[in-house]
């Protein structure tokens, strides 16, 4: 009996332990250099510590905050901005903090990435820009409604974006091992106080988009394991009476843009023109 009891205390400390480490690889920094392509014409910009990448569309005051997922960097918003700029929009992609060259020393899921959001808005409209949309993909969509309180933009676009925390986990570990990865998923989520220094009622988009008083566009994939359908009617609801929901057809927890560019580049550009644009 003693044996089994020593035996089970030390696989429970081994999952434990596990879990402690899955965390770890969850959250740790992914810097490295960016090079945007360079036929497109990007020049390099700073925006207090957060890097970035600028598109100018002549003469525009219109632009455009540009804001990646998770793992990835600025590079992923080079096609956006490319049509952007067609469309008569001046383009700013970065990378949130602890991605690309942003420094950072963990992944805080939106929280920090928040400051990076802001630091964005402030840069363009120091530009000269009249209108700022903020077009955030996963990560990037948390980071632009999360921390503070949504940035001074004249409208949001958040494609694939979680609700809160405990859904974004408890979806990615059922994924990978079905309802034992969903009953531990407290044990992941319970460790971003420790590691990060926000606690998880700081980590709900839901919550935060009920203070967002400009329009709104909500994107997701039907077939989206990481963020279901579900989720992203629940953001939608919850966001104010400008809002505007576009449930993706086939499309998994990936870039919507890429997915359908067409169908992409019509329902943006609609909703940009329902923005109060300064002429530019």
């Amino acid at each position: 009996m003693k044996l089994r009891s020593a035996l089970a205390l030390l696989s429970a400390a081994g999952a434990l332990a596990g879990l402690w480490v899955v965390g770890w690889a969850l959250s740790k920094p992914v810097n490295h250099p960016v090079a945007m392509p360079a036929a497109l014409g990007f020049e390099p910009v700073l925006a207090g510590a957060t890097h970035g990448s600028m598109l100018r569309a002549p003469g525009a005051t219109r632009c455009a905050l540009l804001m990646h997922g998770i793992r990835g960097d600025r590079r992923a918003m080079a096609g956006r901005a490319a049509f952007l700029r067609e469309a008569g929009w001046t383009a700013l992609a970065i990378d949130l903090q602890a991605h690309g060259e942003t420094p950072g020393e963990m992944i805080t899921f939106g929280h920090r990435e928040a400051n990076d959001a802001r630091n964005g808005v402030a840069y363009l409209r120091a530009q000269g820009c009249g209108t700022v949309a903020v077009i955030g993909q996963s990560l990037g969509g948390a980071a632009a409604l999360l921390g503070s309180g949504p940035m001074a933009a004249d409208g949001f676009v958040l494609e694939s974006v979680y609700p809160a925390i405990e859904d974004a986990v408890a979806n990615r570990l059922a994924m990978r091992f079905g309802g034992v990865g969903r009953l531990a998923a407290p044990l992941l989520y319970w460790q971003i106080p420790m590691r990060a220094g926000v606690g998880r009622e700081e980590l709900r988009p839901v919550q935060a988009i009920r203070r967002v008083q400009v329009p709104v566009l909500v994107a997701g994939g039907t077939r989206d394991s990481q963020t279901p359908p579900e989720e992203t009617r629940r953001l939608f609801e919850a966001a104010g009476s400008a809002k505007t929901l576009w449930l993706v057809e086939g499309a998994i927890h990936q870039d919507l843009y890429d997915f359908n560019r067409a169908e992409y580049r019509l329902r943006l550009l609609r909703f940009l023109d329902t923005l109060a644009a300064a002429p530019g």
